[in-house]
């Protein structure tokens, strides 16, 4: 597959690598509600944030949503967004790797951007998540006209969408088979409508016409489905018109006559019948267009914003609730994790909140702190803006308030004396298997099993014994006081007595920290 070049492009590969992991340490007086809600406001570089992530949430979220800064060439009061193209790239590469190492099986993620970087992007996240997961791109109408300042304006964003996996042996890629469909809208219902008959109105109610014949040129005949249907009003043979033929099966077709599952016209002398798809029969929702002019505009995103905080938007761009609105209900259900790493003023994680979604918010800037805190603060106290009444929101939840601690290794690759036991404990468990673990695991040595394989750390006084010779050093007193386990063991500690053929017998691979803790 062809890739997209850019200057360090090598570099950047690594970068994703190169970062380091970073405790995230929380903020008591910053956060809000109920403290064990899962949500997070983490204010930091999102690339160190997204790396602190992994090791308890990779694989855990089902929709990423980003809007990040477009490369417009015009400064933005909160964003450097005059970027040059290959710094934009060299940004944006390393990210969408541990974006899509966050995602889950099932999950997508959602890219907003307009045309001064999103084809460029197109291609390098065809790298990134494959080009047979590319879901789709999206038109979203940001604005009613067109810029008068151009002959041709812009009014639409791009709003593309990948998937992180696809299903074996078929087009469709895993997240597409779990979305949900688009909630109708008024003018979907209203093209159910009943119609007079020769026998009066339909019992069965409204009903939309569809046509009963389909393309039968460019070798698309098929000769069994030319046929004639007598009209049940005037007796007459009808046969499908010039270059078409019936959708349906003889047999099919007549039984569809006799059960009045056709339209005749009001006189009953139509000479193509259309069949009735009655609303009782429709679908609850309805696929979604690539076209959105019906969800807000920048506009009256500013506007809602404005409403929260009395004030001017402080931001030229933010994203109406609304929009947001339609993303999580076609990808995600209630308790789904929702994160945003460019959070910006704080609307994705304000509609997550007001739909039961679980989240995670991301934003370097101050602005963490003077617009996302505040605004979902008001939230969670029951704010009545954007999406509120649609959704039936009266307020309640949390959130816990985080920023970047100390990097878990210095430089020289020893741990920092105030990484505790579960820091170590997740970001080893992570590097091992690949999975997260929970932030609520039990504090035990034996941190869990993995492919039939245990894995121990024994680290900070975990057995009660801080001295070096004591618990943090794997001997034989040690090993018959650490849980057990009938399989191949890895235990971590800061040396042993042990021979390696005495591990060897024992079933026991022994890695020394920190010199074998891989970053991964």
């Amino acid at each position: 597959m062809p890739w997209l070049e850019w200057y360090n492009r090598n570099d950047d590969l690594k970068a994703t690598a190169k970062t380091p992991y970073r405790l995230l340490q929380p903020i008591q007086s910053l956060s809000h509600g109920d403290e064990d809600a899962p949500n997070m406001l983490i204010q930091g570089d999102n690339l160190e944030a997204l790396k602190a992530l992994l090791p308890y949430y990779a694989g855990q979220v089902k929709c990423i949503f980003i809007d990040p800064p477009y490369n417009t060439k015009s400064a933005f009061e909160h964003y450097d967004d005059n970027l040059e193209h290959a710094q934009w790239l060299s940004m944006m590469y390393p990210r969408m790797v541990l974006l899509r190492e966050l995602l889950r099986e099932d999950g997508s993620i959602w890219i907003t951007l307009d045309d001064n970087e999103a084809h460029y992007f197109k291609v390098m996240c065809d790298e990134v998540f494959g080009r047979g997961n590319f879901i789709v791109d999206i038109a979203w109408k940001k604005r009613d006209g067109a810029p008068n300042d151009r002959k041709i304006g812009s009014t639409y964003d791009h709003l593309m969408v990948y998937a992180k996996s696809k299903i074996v042996n078929s087009k469709k890629t895993i997240a597409e088979e779990s979305f949900n469909l688009m909630e109708r809208t008024e003018k979907a219902d209203s093209q159910y409508r009943s119609y007079e008959e020769p026998f009066g109105v339909d019992e069965r109610g409204p009903f939309r016409k569809v046509d009963s014949t389909g393309n039968a040129k460019g070798g698309r005949f098929v000769e069994s489905l030319i046929y004639p249907v007598v009209n049940p009003f005037t007796g007459e043979e009808v046969f499908p018109r010039k270059g078409r033929c019936w959708v349906y099966k003889r047999e099919v077709m007549e039984q569809m006559v006799a059960d009045r599952r056709f339209f005749w016209g009001k006189d009953g002398k139509a000479g193509t019948p259309m069949r009735k798809l009655f609303k009782s029969e429709a679908k609850t929702g309805m696929t979604a267009p690539t076209i959105w002019d019906d969800v807000g505009l920048n506009q009256h995103a500013a506007r809602e914003i404005e409403l929260v905080f009395g004030e001017k938007a402080a931001f030229d761009t933010p994203k109406p609730e609304g929009l947001m609105k339609r993303i999580i209900e076609i990808a995600t259900n209630p308790g789904d994790f929702i994160l945003d790493s460019f959070l910006g003023s704080g609307t994705t994680a304000a509609v997550a909140h007001k739909m039961g979604r679980r989240w995670i918010g991301i934003e370097m800037g101050e602005h963490a702190r003077t617009h996302c805190q505040p605004r979902l603060v008001k939230v969670i106290n029951g704010e009545q803006g954007g999406i509120s009444e649609a959704v039936g929101w009266q307020g309640g939840g949390g959130f816990r308030f985080y920023q970047l601690g100390p990097k878990v290794f210095d430089d020289q690759g020893r741990i920092n004396p105030d990484i505790r036991f579960e820091h170590l404990a997740a970001h080893i468990w992570f590097a091992e298997t690949g999975t997260p673990r929970s932030t609520r695991a039990m504090k035990s040595p034996l941190l869990g099993v993995h492919n039939g394989t245990a894995y121990y750390l024994l680290y900070n006084g975990i057995l009660g014994d801080k001295t070096l010779s004591g618990g943090n050093m794997l001997t034989m007193k040690v090993l018959a006081g650490l849980p057990k386990h009938d399989g191949p063991m890895v235990i971590y500690g800061e040396g042993t007595n042990m021979t390696n053929d005495r591990l060897r017998s024992l079933g026991i691979k022994f890695r020394k920290t920190p010199n074998d803790i891989r970053a991964r």
